[in-house]
């Protein structure tokens, strides 16, 4: 009965970021509660709670006394992270290759194939969760505390850009073969070829939020 209300504020998370990042809900927006708590037919306290979550993902502003509003987008500041985000996932999956234990990589290749029966029964939410865990074992793989830490703060800022593109049904498999290069590359050692799948696996990810803006403008 206690995780009801959590998963349903998930569902809202994941809604109203969607209509963020695609521009639905244009910068400057107010965001009513009791409206939204209508629309989405459930009690303002869940609605509170997203609003929460967004405004610490940076999407949502909240104001004193006032209704919160949609955050001006800063287009050349989320490449920024994209940037740093795509080395940091590098590096981390590049020293998973060298400090990974054997019962780690065993883990890491135990865990993909789970996924993979996420992705062929498109389970989105269990995917959607399972890659915040696939993408935690490659940091705690680089056996690196500081690394670990600039890896996940920044991972949490993206975190509604990187998980709002996972509603594409053809996107769980497209993630997973990406997966899936890492996973290779990290169990034969290759640091140069982690390197390279962990930067690509970022590029696709930021292409496929592109198409999906440009495909909500055109609609």
């Amino acid at each position: 009965m206690g995780r009801e209300p959590r998963t349903r504020t998930d569902e809202i998370v994941n809604r109203l970021t969607q209509s963020i990042i695609t521009k639905r809900l244009a910068p400057g927006v107010a965001l009513d509660e009791i409206s939204l708590a209508q629309d989405f037919s459930v009690s303002r306290t869940p609605i509170r709670e997203a609003l929460r979550q967004l405004a610490a993902s940076g999407l949502v502003e909240l104001r004193p006394h006032r209704a919160p509003i949609v955050a001006n987008a800063d287009d050349a500041r989320l490449s920024d992270m994209f940037d740093i985000m795509a080395e940091l996932e590098a590096l981390c999956a590049s020293r998973a290759c060298q400090y990974m234990s054997a019962d780690e990589r065993h883990m890491l290749e135990s865990h993909h194939h789970r996924m993979g029966d996420m992705m062929r029964q498109a389970d989105m939410n269990a995917y959607r969760q399972a890659n915040l865990v696939f993408h935690a074992m490659i940091y705690d793989g680089a056996h690196n505390s500081y690394l670990r830490e600039l890896a996940l703060g920044t991972r949490e800022r993206l975190a509604p850009h990187r998980g709002v593109q996972l509603e594409m049904p053809e996107r769980l498999a497209t993630s997973y073969a990406e997966h899936g290069e890492i996973v290779t590359a990290v169990l034969q050692g290759d640091a140069i070829k982690a390197a390279l799948a962990a930067r690509q696996h970022l590029d696709l990810t930021r292409r496929t939020l592109r198409i999906m803006h440009t495909e909500e403008q055109i609609a």
